[in-house]
């Protein structure tokens, strides 16, 4: 038996290659800057694969990173605010995971590269919201980044910044964060796997892709401190930017 004998239906040598090394790439900026891994993934991962299937792939990859994160996050988070949130993913990721379903693969690409730019510019702006507590907008942050999630694994933005602007400790800010994306990700799996998103060719995938995955996070990782934050959160702006370029629809027939 070949290592292409193990690859899914429809998922060459070629593609698996090209997902790793996509992996690798996102994998490192998330070790090192915590964020933008689903940012530059999905984008180019969906061009090079069906978008349903590269979303169930980084959902399981991203489960699984952060299970161990959860225990700590728990004790720490302030868990009353929290749940407020994650009631609107509750609700938001559902509608993105059916809609990630049902829609066209290009169509879902596109939908993918707006938002992923949209978001770019939501992290380029420094927004941070320093309102008063609301639970109508704490539920519908949670249900824009769930839905976010459900569509695309890319619900990182609005709850990071929303977190980050409250008046709170940096470390209960993190463990929210944490908790949240624990709950979201919960839900998208339970989501996925009613729709048949979570499948034989997701989960073998995410065995091959999964360990290059966790050595770009270790990278990166390893990187923190030998570089300024602010030039490899540049670099990491451009990743994202990149990948909303390359991997827009528009551009297949050039690129592709």
């Amino acid at each position: 038996m070949t290592f292409a004998d193990l690859l899914p239906k429809d998922v060459s040598l070629t593609i698996a290659t090209a997902l790793c090394a996509v992996a690798f790439v996102s994998g490192t900026a998330r070790g090192f800057s915590g964020f933008g891994s689903a940012l530059i993934f999905m984008p180019l991962a969906s061009s090079i694969a069906a978008p349903r299937l590269v979303a169930a792939l980084l959902l399981v990859i991203d489960f699984v990173a952060a299970a161990p994160l959860l225990p700590d996050a728990w004790r720490k988070a302030d868990r009353k605010a929290t749940a407020v949130i994650v009631l609107g993913a509750l609700i938001g990721v559902p509608v993105g995971t059916y809609f990630l379903s049902v829609l066209e693969p290009v169509t879902t690409r596109w939908i993918i590269s707006c938002f992923v730019a949209a978001l770019l510019l939501l992290l380029l702006s420094g927004w941070r919201y320093r309102g008063k507590d609301h639970a109508w907008l704490s539920v519908g942050i949670g249900g824009l980044s769930g839905f976010c999630s459900g569509l695309a694994q890319t619900g990182g933005p609005p709850i990071v910044g929303y977190w980050l602007g409250r008046p709170i400790a940096p470390i209960v800010a993190r463990a929210n964060i944490l908790l949240f994306f624990g709950a979201s990700d919960f839900f998208s799996m339970v989501s996925y796997a009613a729709t048949g998103l979570i499948s034989r060719e997701s989960l073998v995938l995410s065995l091959i892709v999964g360990p290059v995955y966790a050595i770009g996070v270790a990278f990166g990782a390893s990187l923190f401190g030998r570089a300024s934050e602010k030039v490899f959160r540049g670099i990491c702006y451009a990743l994202i930017a990149m990948a909303v370029i390359f991997g827009l629809p528009a551009l297949d027939g050039v690129l592709r």
